[in-house]
């Protein structure tokens, strides 16, 4: 503080304390922190102690997510009544820790009345959607989910995204890949099916496989298309013309997002509800603006997109923003950076259309799907740690995952 005799007050009380409260300021914040509390909240940063932040991180603005000159660096933030744009958006992330939302009182009927779409999964509202499982269930009573996936070197995208179906309970899954690639995926799966079709001189996918897809997709659940099909120019076609046909519940991911650039009209004309799970870079494409114009604006992109097209996005990162054609808008609280490694996206791709083989609709299996694929990598990293996490560690804690949300333990 540029005041040593306030200094002098504070420092002591820091260095007694075990932790701080950060209740500074709230969410009328609108001009940059100046003066004694730009002080205090510098010697808080400073003080090594863990700091608790009361509704939002004192400095942060809590719309745009900026940081107004100065701000807390909070372990924990418990947000009131309902989370806060710039928690997730922006600068947010990097600086609330921990978010929790906090109860406090006002009546559920009134925050809907004021129309405060924004809502923090949780598992007390998720719990509910886990399909139930009868003593006498089959492997048939759990859904066929169907992946059109893989193309040269991406085969591992497609097995992936099996794997991630079957742990998230699909009772059975079947993968259409291009034969020439069948046996190196056959050598990857041993509990998922194969469907070879034709594929292009390179082994992508081909135009003359659509008949053939399309009497996959009929005889399916639900279906993804995109784990590493890659971009030639034959496929972008073919996965254009499956979107309009297919009549199955259908989640577009990876290289099936970027078939849509320049051509995003397409989704209003599918017969099927479609869900999207992008991440921020493919979302800029699709859009035609910078990677930053997706991130500074993370829930508005993720809500006007879904709305202009009537599909659900799940807009991947810090903070997964999920929205729905309604303007229902959600952000996922689970998940780590150890997550950012390739294949953990295809995981999830494979969770949502295994959660809606299983009869989940498109809204139920994004945000279920999406909040266990982070529960099973925080459980990966508390295990094995953040740094090395391989997307195969999260396969091996989807169950637990679910174990977890079914009991009635105070997940996050």
């Amino acid at each position: 503080m540029d005041d040593p005799s306030a200094s002098r007050v504070f420092d002591p009380l820091l260095r007694e304390s075990d932790f701080l409260v950060d209740a500074i300021f709230g969410t009328g914040l609108n001009a940059p922190v100046q003066g004694p509390a730009a002080g205090v909240i510098s010697l808080m940063n400073q003080s090594g102690r863990p700091i608790v932040a009361v509704d939002l991180p004192s400095g942060l603005d809590a719309d745009s997510g900026q940081i107004l000159g100065i701000a807390i660096q909070a372990s924990l933030t418990v947000t009131l009544a309902r989370p806060k744009r710039g928690l997730y958006i922006g600068d947010g992330p990097n600086i609330a820790g921990t978010i929790r939302v906090g109860d406090i009182g006002i009546p559920p009927e009134l925050l809907v009345t004021a129309k405060i779409p924004l809502k923090l999964l949780d598992p007390a509202s998720l719990r509910i959607f886990l399909p139930k499982r009868k003593r006498a269930a089959h492997k048939g009573s759990f859904g066929h989910a169907g992946i059109i996936a893989g193309s040269s070197g991406k085969t591992g995208a497609a097995a992936m995204a099996a794997l991630g179906a079957l742990r998230a309970g699909a009772g059975l899954v079947t993968v259409a890949i291009p034969e020439g690639l069948n046996t190196v995926l056959e050598a990857k799966l041993l509990e998922a099916m194969t469907f070879p079709v034709a594929g292009t001189p390179s082994h992508g996918l081909a135009k003359d496989s659509k008949e053939s897809l399309l009497e996959f997709a009929a005889s399916k659940t639900a279906v993804a298309i995109g784990p590493g099909i890659g971009r030639e120019s034959e496929t972008v076609g073919l996965v254009l013309e499956l979107l309009i046909e297919i009549k199955h519940p259908l989640v577009l991911d990876a290289d099936g997002i970027n078939t849509l650039e320049g051509h995003a009209h397409i989704l209003r004309r599918a017969q099927a509800p479609v869900i999207l799970t992008p991440h921020p870079g493919e979302m800029a494409r699709l859009l035609g603006v910078s990677v930053a114009d997706v991130q500074n604006d993370r829930i508005g992109v993720a809500g006007r997109f879904a709305r202009e097209f009537n599909v659900h996005v799940v807009l991947k990162g810090a903070g997964t923003v999920l929205a729905g054609p309604d303007g229902s808008l959600a952000v996922n609280p689970t998940g780590n950076p150890g997550m950012a490694t390739g294949g953990t996206g295809d995981v999830l791709t494979g969770m949502i259309v295994g959660l809606l083989a299983q009869g989940l609709s498109p809204w139920e299996a994004a945000c279920t799907g999406t909040y266990l694929h982070g529960l099973a990598g925080d459980l990966a990293a508390t295990r094995r740690g953040e740094v090395g996490m391989l997307a195969r560690d999260l396969l091996e804690t989807i169950p637990e995952a679910i174990r977890d949300l079914q009991s009635e333990e105070n997940l996050i």
